[in-house]
């Protein structure tokens, strides 16, 4: 390699020709503009004298550094990113003692001969409740639904309609309490089976006003205070 000798880069794109060196390791290479770059002599090639090894590692290097692009995560702006944060359940003053209801509202309670109706299960203290809600068909059991109930909550159940009664004439409820992140007293697993009236669903003074709901609701209690209902 010698001054005037047209030479390119092998890690990045651009050459130019030898204009001097500084040293054994550094050569000056001058671009179409008239600029020199400093750059260490085994990072350049003389063009015409590159070998098939050098080829491959000029080849290998443009690779990498395409691979590295593709891999890095595009930028998100802070308001586009999900919110992760959940803040933690609020406890309130006597809600250690364990009450949980389940509750039928009216969809329409003004035309509560042809309204559909909501089932929903109340948690009225600070613990978590996981609840397993069952309806019985002869001497079985058929699972209707499960999951978990933040404290002083209430959790949607499901939408049904008159022709549906006769299968939650007889439910059965168990319930496990719970908190987290944190001591707590234990409490009895909850084991309530409930008798449900479905005449009830045809008269309107059936549904009360009620701490749970806007509109009136029929209201079994399955745990009041940490006395529990078994059978009712």
């Amino acid at each position: 390699m010698k001054i005037g000798d047209k030479v390119r880069f092998l890690s990045e794109v651009g050459g130019g020709k030898v204009a001097g060196f500084q040293g054994k390791n550094i050569v000056l290479v001058e671009d179409e503009d008239g600029f020199q770059m400093p750059m260490l002599i085994n990072e350049v090639v003389v063009v015409g004298e590159e070998s098939y090894e050098t080829t491959r590692m000029v080849e290998q290097k443009a690779k990498a550094r395409m691979a590295a692009d593709d891999d890095e995560e595009p930028e998100i702006e802070p308001a586009d990113r999900p919110i992760t944060f959940k803040p933690k359940p609020e406890e309130r003053k006597g809600g250690d003692k364990l009450s949980a209801f389940l509750a039928f509202v009216p969809m329409d309670v003004k035309e509560l001969s042809q309204t559909r109706f909501e089932s929903y299960l109340v948690n009225d203290s600070n613990y978590y409740l996981r609840y397993v809600l069952m309806t019985a068909e002869g001497t079985a059991w058929k699972l209707r639904a499960e999951g978990e109930i933040e404290p002083n909550c209430k959790e949607f159940i499901e939408e049904f309609g008159r022709e549906d009664l006769n299968d939650l004439e007889h439910l059965c409820v168990q319930l496990v309490a719970y908190k987290r992140e944190k001591h707590f007293l234990l409490k009895s697993p909850v084991n309530a089976q409930v008798r449900v009236d479905t005449v009830k669903f045809y008269k309107l003074h059936a549904f009360r006003e009620n701490d749970f709901f806007e509109q009136p609701a029929l209201i079994y209690t399955l745990i009041e205070n940490d006395v529990q209902k078994v059978k009712l």
